[in-house]
């Protein structure tokens, strides 16, 4: 009895913004889910396009997010929690236009533009609100505890469109439509959030020499993100022929290793530092491009083959969740704290400036010479994360008021 009304206490002390955080986290997560599990088989089965196509695709799908500082100053009279509402909003009208106005792929692009709009509004959000409601010094642990709540409910999502597609005769303008109406649920809470004060125009727009390397490892961790993003899953559709429901699955699976590993992850983060979990992140990453690339050329039977590009596609799922540690790096070293959000949302448009790059040219190089090349590429982009990450210095005066939040 003592422990419950300890753990009742504990709950019903924290911060009410914290609660409609986690329940906009853990809609965002459900919807999110849903749309990358349905994606590309929506694009294969609706407009039966090639891999040069899919890869042209990714210059309208992400345009947003290299315009998202552009646009985050100008909205810049909106406090941040106040323009993830809108997002959310932007997101939903998007996915609506997609499930019923989307009659050929031209106009299809216009309604995936606005979709991502939103979306990358988000992204470049959600950092910065969540260390807001954390703790000098446990950053991490929060980011990896909201991380935990959306990987939970992507279960949800994922596990939808498993079984709808596959008992319940669920369609691709029905899921669409699913999403918007949880996401406008998002949008409510980021309403009812308290507003944080707004960030000058200006400051969405300028580069600091004191944050050269964050914006370096923005640059490749847009490239090695997008590779896997686009053609990941394009591998196990297209080169393994795997249905929606396949897809969904695995997208399960690593939403359900990502609960119990994205809380550890904070916890590292906190603990051993950003230049451990980046610098893990980028071996692995090499390890993961090899088996993408090369299981099919070693294994020709097939089915072993297969298996390894799943395991590769659910530990590449699990390990998306480090780049948490560059948002906790950036506040580290930040000259002022009002710097943050503007940076981080400076970075999205870094990462997504090369990521569009990326994708046009390894589209190119999987058309011209086999998509084994696409993750060669990969695999060069992850040892010069590595390389880089290794140069990760955390001021000393900061280590030393971390350790003393730690005690």
């Amino acid at each position: 009895m003592k422990h419950y009304h300890a753990i009742r206490n504990r709950i019903s002390n924290v911060n009410r913004d914290i609660w409609l955080f986690l329940l906009a986290v853990g809609i965002i997560g459900f919807s999110g889910q849903m749309i990358e599990s349905t994606f590309n088989n929506f694009l294969n089965d609706t407009y039966k396009i090639g891999v040069l196509e899919r890869g042209i695709l990714e210059f309208p799908r992400e345009l947003p997010g290299f315009s998202v500082a552009f646009v985050a100053a100008l909205l810049f009279f909106l406090p941040g929690r106040r323009l993830a509402a809108f997002a959310m909003v932007l997101q939903a009208i998007g996915l609506i236009l997609l499930a019923f106005c989307a009659s050929s792929f031209s106009i299809m692009l216009v309604w995936l533009f606005i979709m991502s709009m939103g979306m990358h509004l988000f992204i470049a959000l959600q950092n910065s609100i969540g260390m807001e409601l954390a703790r000098e010094g446990h950053e991490g642990r929060r980011l990896g505890q909201f991380s935990s709540i959306r990987n939970f409910t992507a279960i949800g999502g994922s596990f939808l469109v498993y079984v709808g597609f596959k008992y319940l005769h669920l369609t691709f303008a029905i899921t669409f439509v699913i999403c918007a109406a949880v996401l406008l649920a998002a949008a409510v809470c980021f309403m009812a959030m308290t507003p944080m004060p707004v960030h000058k125009a200006g400051l969405h727009l300028k580069l600091y020499r004191e944050y050269s390397l964050f914006y370096w490892l923005s640059v490749l961790y847009g490239t090695r993100k997008q590779i896997f993003i686009t053609f990941a899953p394009w591998v196990l559709v297209t080169i393994y022929g795997k249905p929606t429901q396949v897809i969904a699955y695995f997208f399960t699976i690593g939403g359900i290793a990502g609960i119990f590993f994205q809380p550890l992850l904070g916890w590292v983060i906190d603990h051993l530092g950003e230049r451990f979990v980046l610098a893990f992140e980028g071996v692995c990453l090499v390890f993961i491009c090899l088996g993408y690339g090369f299981a099919k050329s070693v294994f020709p039977d097939g089915n072993t083959a297969y298996y390894i590009a799943a395991t590769c596609f659910i530990f590449d799922m699990i390990l998306i969740s480090a780049s948490m540690a560059r948002a906790t790096y950036l506040k580290k070293i930040a000259i002022h704290p009002s710097h943050v959000a503007p940076t981080l949302t400076m970075g999205v448009t870094i990462d997504h400036a090369f990521s569009i790059a990326i994708s046009i040219i390894c589209g190119f190089i999987w058309y011209k010479f086999g998509f084994q090349y696409v993750f060669l590429v990969g695999m060069f982009i992850a040892i010069t994360y590595f390389f880089s990450v290794m140069a990760i210095q955390i001021p000393n005066n900061v280590k030393l008021r971390l350790k003393l939040n730690h005690k």
